[in-house]
């Protein structure tokens, strides 16, 4: 509870001054339109908005996925070979610095416009940076004391990694898991702001603020948001379930 109600109430005072801020200066809805007004055609869109938000969701779950397994497949081979990481780091950070802007629009052009196909690929794309720095970074933090007693004992490499490294390295997935769950998100609603399937969250925002319904596609936004923090919080559930030798000590690794 001491966890959960801060951010409570942070969000209940931020909302209430938003809406008195917005009614004490009769602000435009074009501008920023009051809670009050978003919540309403947030009811109002509730279907749409979860059938919307079903079709987001699924692009990131699937994006999230290949990212995931594809950056832990790649850290493992680098982990395993400094020439490797030699090579795939640089394309690693070049992949990280490709702005999911840029991306969108040219795999639209690339597939068929109604393929879920290029926002998928953007979200494993956004995804993969995260997980396999982080999975790096874990899976070389083995003593050298246990490195030389498996030399000893010839362990071999991948049976080194599977019984040594990955159990040591698992707080370190996770921590680009927890960061890779909420990019996503982020990363499906742009993708689908740029083009495609009229079916997601991003494309219902771009259609509502088009033709000026300001406070629905505010009502959308808010669904993405709470979208985000589903992922999130599911991503740090499976976390609390995997690491069950860690809960109470409150610590994190990595970033």
């Amino acid at each position: 509870m001491a966890v959960v109600l801060p951010p409570i109430v942070v969000g209940v005072v931020v909302v209430a001054l938003w809406e008195a801020y917005v009614q004490a200066y009769d602000i435009k809805p074009y501008l920023l339109p009051a809670p009050s007004e978003i919540w309403a055609q947030f009811r109002h869109s509730f279907r749409v908005i979860v059938d919307t938000s079903r079709a987001t969701g699924s692009n990131a779950l699937v994006g999230l996925v290949v990212g995931l397994v594809t950056g832990l497949v790649a850290a493992l081979v680098a982990a395993s070979s400094r020439i490797v990481d030699g090579l795939l780091a640089p394309i690693a950070a070049a992949m990280n610095a490709i702005p999911i802007i840029a991306l969108a629009p040219l795999f639209n052009s690339m597939f068929s416009t109604t393929s879920s196909v290029p926002r998928r690929l953007v979200v494993a794309i956004v995804v993969f940076f995260p997980v396999y720095v982080n999975t790096v970074r874990g899976l070389r933090q083995v003593p050298e004391v246990q490195r030389e007693l498996m030399r000893s004992l010839a362990v071999g490499r991948w049976r080194f990694a599977r019984t040594v490294q990955l159990p040591g390295a698992i707080p370190y997935i996770f921590t680009g898991f927890r960061v890779a769950s909420s990019l996503a998100v982020i990363a499906a609603v742009v993708a689908e702001y740029f083009g495609g399937r009229q079916n997601g969250l991003g494309s219902r925002i771009t259609s509502a603020a088009a033709n000026t319904a300001y406070p629905r596609a505010w009502a959308f936004v808010l669904a993405a948001c709470v979208l985000g923090i589903a992922v999130y919080l599911i991503a740090g559930l499976l976390e609390w379930l995997a690491t069950p030798w860690r809960r109470g000590s409150g610590s994190t690794a990595g970033t």
